[in-house]
């Protein structure tokens, strides 16, 4: 169990609060700014942020078995369609394959630790994937009917499957989704929205200390396993960026597996509470 002012500390800048819930596409954008990254539909059943978590305002969100009639559930979907429609934050299954938002000032981080460098994506990615790749790269922007057909590949777990090891790489983004005449999404190269943050090259021990910073900023405090939980990082890793932030005194290591932000109050004191 958390302390309850670390929780009270996650209900600030996690929007659990009704207070401070996220309300429409603005609103989102900032809470993903403030969180760093985030997991787009995950409810309170998953560790980490959540935007729809953050829709709801509440610490026990659950998502329904029905999300089309229910209110919070709509409203999530339509503020995660607009976030990746404007473009202004990273949108893609990266974290174990979910959709996440990132906040563009994190994508070297993540691109260090996820991404696939150009000269390894034929050691790396599977031929169906470097297919739809060099598809994409030629036309920078396509409808998932016209890229399955150019692609050639009609099994459509096989398709599915390219596309999310590219979301998961950085490689391939949804930029837009259409839901008329019939639901589809438009792809794109994530360099048309991101050139300069995914050229940026960045050590892999430094791109695990700012994760390890994003989150803990955020969560306030992390206890054993749970960053590795969150972002699908091996625990020694998760454990490398924790206790990089000891050495800095950006972090309080408090038991084996759990860190607490050294400057809390004054973290509390910027977010209002």
């Amino acid at each position: 169990m958390l302390p309850e002012e670390i929780e009270a500390y996650r209900d600030r800048m996690w929007r659990r609060d009704p207070e401070c819930r996220v309300e429409d596409v603005h609103s989102a954008e900032r809470f993903i700014d403030d969180v760093g990254f985030c997991e787009a539909l995950t409810d309170s059943r998953r560790p980490g942020p959540s935007l729809y978590v953050a829709v709801c305002g509440r610490r026990d969100a659950h998502m329904p078995r029905n999300v089309q009639k229910d209110p919070e559930s709509r409203l999530a979907w339509t503020i995660k369609d607009d976030v990746m429609r404007r473009g202004r934050c990273f949108y893609g299954k990266v974290l174990r394959g979910r959709a996440t938002f990132i906040a563009p000032r994190l994508l070297p981080f993540f691109n260090a630790l996820w991404g696939v460098p150009r000269k390894l994506e034929k050691k790396y990615l599977s031929s169906d994937s470097q297919l739809i790749l060099k598809l994409m790269r030629n036309e920078w922007e396509m409808g998932t009917r016209d890229l399955r057909e150019a692609s050639g590949i009609k099994e459509r777990v096989r398709f599915d499957k390219a596309l999310t090891e590219l979301q998961k790489t950085l490689k391939v983004i949804p930029s837009e989704v259409l839901y008329e005449p019939t639901f589809t999404y438009i792809w794109s190269i994530p360099e048309a929205r991101f050139a300069d943050q995914l050229s940026e090259v960045v050590d892999r021990e430094v791109a695990l200390k700012e994760i390890a910073r994003a989150y803990l900023a955020g969560a306030g405090m992390t206890i054993r396993g749970e960053l590795a939980r969150v972002t699908g990082l091996r625990s020694p890793e998760a454990g490398l960026g924790n206790w990089a932030l000891v050495d800095e005194g950006f972090a309080e290591r408090l038991a084996p597996g759990v860190y607490k932000l050294a400057k809390l109050e004054l973290a509390k004191s910027a977010t209002g509470t």
